[in-house]
């Protein structure tokens, strides 16, 4: 059987419609240790989840009160993308800061 050609036209019946799921979003979520300090957690809030300082503090006092803190919601691309961006920037620091994404 031969594969299909991809500039094929679909047929679909006149005035049918075609349903597209959107993507699945996943929470991006930053978790306490007790050693990476507070200013580097805004930091990376501001710089990397592009956050105000107000929320920046805001969602690291929640990371520091109820061990985690949700940093946004995004695709799993950008999700996947923001985690490893949190995670290396933390090594480099010098600091165990983790950040995990979970399917909001």
């Amino acid at each position: 059987m031969a594969p299909p050609d991809p500039n094929e036209q679909v047929k679909t019946r006149p005035g049918q419609k075609t349903k597209i799921d959107p993507p699945k979003k996943y929470r991006v979520l930053l978790l306490n240790d007790d050693y990476t300090t507070f200013d580097f957690v805004v930091k990376v809030l501001v710089n990397i989840f592009r956050k105000s300082v107000p929320e920046a503090v805001r969602i690291t006092n929640d990371v520091h009160k109820k061990g985690s803190g949700t940093c946004g919601i995004y695709p799993y691309d950008i999700a996947e993308t923001k985690v490893e961006l949190v995670n290396r920037a933390g090594k480099e620091a010098g600091f165990p800061l983790r950040c995990e994404m979970e399917e909001a």
